[in-house]
């Protein structure tokens, strides 16, 4: 049986050029700032590290049938989760052709399904932190949406990542 670890995953990163503004309020916010770099995730938990280069053959052939994408990071939205805690991302549009990506790569890795069981199935996303309070949540939500400053970027790869434990 295939194995899937929370060490991997298969991500969308944006050019290192956008993440000043994406890092700067992620240092503020996201616990998980040194985790990971910015990112869309697709696929999450992947396969182990030691599986990257098959992985990489199988989804090298499914992408040469993709055109490159274009992808606006312009609002940011909250995910709800239970207690009064709450995920702040940049929801990149349109939304369509990522979730289509994201099909299309994991039917390589069907069990590899975490992102698409959730509640709302697979959202494309770019955390940007968390919060906790009902009362905080907008307050910090319209403060960073009249500071944001809109950007977009072509996709023209994906990427596997990895990380140690701890990051």
């Amino acid at each position: 049986m295939a194995i899937k670890t929370s060490t991997t995953a298969v991500v969308i990163i944006p050019p290192s050029d956008l993440w000043p503004p994406i890092q700067a309020i992620r240092q503020q916010h996201d616990r998980h700032v040194r985790r990971w770099m910015p990112h869309i995730t697709l696929i999450y938990p992947c396969r182990p590290r030691q599986e990257f280069a098959a992985l990489a053959e199988r989804f090298s052939v499914l992408c040469q049938a993709i055109q490159p994408l274009r992808i606006d990071l312009e609002e940011i939205r909250v995910f709800r989760h239970r207690r009064e805690s709450y995920t702040l991302w940049l929801a990149p549009e349109p939304k369509e052709p990522l979730v289509q990506l994201q099909a299309t790569l994991a039917s390589t890795v069907p069990d590899c399904d975490d992102v698409t069981r959730r509640r709302h199935a697979f959202t494309p996303h770019l955390t940007l932190g968390q919060v906790q309070g009902q009362a905080e949540m907008p307050k910090l939500q319209q403060t960073l949406q009249a500071n944001w400053r809109p950007m977009s970027f072509s996709v023209c790869e994906v990427s596997l990542i990895w990380r140690r434990d701890p990051p």
